[in-house]
């Protein structure tokens, strides 16, 4: 079975987005990317073994899809942006009782029965399904119990207040999978829910 592996950018005080508009990633996913060398090649390695992403329909309407599809074409010769290539070509779900259809390419809008949906996915043939989305629709994935692992892209910044992901799940344990420190400052910390008892 497929593994739902859901990325967040993350402060140190566990924060994935803030109240107040302030510039706390390291890459807030502009054209110019300070991230380091090692953690560029890391991440995209990491794509290679994604062949879905699972985004939420406010993502993809706020323009994720739009915006890595001109990254693609914008940084065409650049290998960082191979991940943007590899967004543009693979399979993409919108999980979403408001969309009717999809305007975007290799991408079909699902019915927003998260569990029902999302259990179909891993089912399928392939590789790893990635996760992108905002705080309420990760916190969704992570009530139903349905991510198989988290990548949190732990940034050097403490918000202080903001939106958190665990905050519907209650208590839970989590075994450390990975972490690995980067010269630009962030640190990418693996884990996998651990089974409850």
């Amino acid at each position: 079975m497929r593994k739902l592996v859901l990325q967040m950018q993350m402060s140190v005080d566990g924060f994935v987005g803030a109240d107040r508009a302030c510039d706390w990633q390291v890459w807030g996913w502009g054209d110019h990317n300070p991230w380091d060398e090692v953690l560029k090649r890391d991440f995209n390695a990491h794509f290679r073994s994604i062949d879905s992403v699972l985004l939420s329909r406010k993502m993809v309407e706020e323009g994720y899809l739009d915006h890595w599809g001109n990254a693609a074409k914008k940084f065409a010769q650049d290998p960082f942006y191979a991940f943007a290539r590899r967004i543009v070509d693979i399979q993409k779900v919108v999980p979403s009782d408001r969309l009717q259809r999809s305007r975007w390419e290799r991408t079909i809008v699902c019915s927003g029965n998260l569990p029902r949906e999302v259990t179909d996915l891993k089912a399928q043939q392939g590789g790893n399904i990635a996760v992108f989305g905002g705080a309420s629709f990760a916190s969704a994935l992570i009530a139903a119990g349905l991510v198989d692992e988290f990548q949190f892209y732990v940034n050097p910044a403490a918000l202080g207040s903001g939106r958190r992901i665990f905050d519907q799940s209650g208590f839970r344990k989590l075994r450390l999978l990975g972490c690995q420190a980067y010269d630009c400052g962030i640190v990418v910390s693996r884990y996998a829910p651990m089974a409850q008892t």
